[in-house]
């Protein structure tokens, strides 16, 4: 009787230590073979050429001199998010709240700059803009962190609860704020006197998101790898009871770590709204702070290596809108391009970390 005949045809081992080079073949294997899924799908579906689709992609995001500044301002902001998460991912405490405590931050900015305008310098009322933004996202980090630290609360619910929260204040004071009254919205905010305005660095008002993510991508890796804080959070992270026998305050590290996340989300909000759109609305982060949660797990919560899954989503995102406007096709098709792409770049992790063995067959 063959020995083996119970055993599954497949079977799956995890990996041990997997060379980095191994690794990045294994990626660029996966984003080739999306491409071939891609075109495929595109020729059957459309009949366009998808070389053309391809080239249309690049001309989204880097057409023309404006199109590749956006692209590098997208790529900051979502950059920023994604950073904030990580420093709370890092301890497995999954804030999912990215998207609310940046619109916190947006709405305090937004009140410094409607209440503040001709009653304070200019100079004052960023400095307090600033101050507002960061607290307020830090408040909304912090009352989940609360709950779990005092009740141990689901931290994914309570900070997805969050996100409703912070819409519907933002959409009171939409009402509230409203101009002209009755339309609904809040147009630009101080067009005249310019009050809140972030600076223009070197006269690009696109320069300012970047450079901030450079700053906070530095920040962050340094905090997570060579801060005892940030020791503190990863070790949280890998056992909270080694944590307490160690002598950490995991309580403390949960509230200190979250009030973290979310003041960098509300400096995202900051931005977004002093700095590129001046203006507030409930749908300003744009799914931001969901996303980010892609693009931090994406990049195995590497702070550099968010740069690089940063950039891909929104390379893509805003090669989808190209292919619309060129081709008219519906926006879903750029979608489900940038889904399928995304599709195999997360499935090239799995055979990253494990091995598929198959049953060998004896002769008898």
């Amino acid at each position: 009787m063959n020995s083996k005949a119970g055993e599954p045809l497949i079977h799956l081992t995890k990996r041990g230590a997997i060379k980095k080079r191994k690794a990045m073949m294994i990626r660029v294997s996966a984003v080739i073979i999306a491409l071939i899924v891609c075109a495929f799908v595109t020729g059957i579906t459309t009949g366009i050429n998808p070389i053309e689709v391809y080239i249309s992609i690049v001309a989204g995001a880097f057409g023309s001199s404006r199109k590749a500044w956006i692209t590098l301002q997208d790529t900051s902001i979502l950059l920023i998010i994604a950073l904030s998460l990580t420093t709370a991912f890092r301890m497995k405490f999954w804030n999912i709240g990215g998207e609310g405590q940046v619109l916190m931050g947006g709405l305090g900015a937004a009140a410094c700059m409607i209440c503040l305008d001709g009653k304070l310098p200019n100079a004052v009322v960023i400095i307090l803009m600033i101050i507002a933004s960061v607290g307020l996202g830090a408040l909304w980090g912090f009352f989940p962190a609360l709950c779990k630290a005092m009740w141990n609360t689901n931290e994914t619910l309570s900070t997805l609860m969050m996100n409703y929260i912070a819409t519907q204040l933002v959409l009171f004071f939409t009402i509230l704020w409203e101009v002209p009254k009755g339309s609904g919205k809040i147009g630009i905010i101080n067009q005249d006197s310019h009050t809140g305005w972030l600076p223009q660095l070197f006269g690009s008002k696109y320069l300012l998101p970047v450079l901030v993510a450079v700053i906070v991508t530095g920040f962050v890796h340094i905090y997570i790898q060579y801060t005892k804080h940030g020791y503190e959070t990863r070790v949280v992270g890998e056992s909270p009871r080694t944590s307490v026998y160690v002598g950490i305050n995991v309580k403390k590290v949960y509230i200190r770590t979250m009030l973290l996340s979310g003041s960098i989300c509300g400096l995202a909000g900051l931005l977004l709204v002093g700095g590129i759109n001046h203006t507030l609305t409930s749908t300003i982060s744009d799914g931001r702070g969901f996303t980010a949660v892609l693009v931090s797990w994406m990049a195995q919560f590497n702070p550099f290596a968010m740069i690089l899954t940063s950039f891909i989503i929104v390379f893509m995102d805003r090669g989808a809108g190209e292919i619309a406007t060129r081709f008219d096709l519906n926006q879903s098709f750029g979608d489900i391009l940038t889904g399928i792409i995304l599709f195999f770049i997360i499935g090239s992790e799995f055979f990253i970390n494990y091995e598929i063995h198959f049953r060998k067959f004896k002769e008898s």
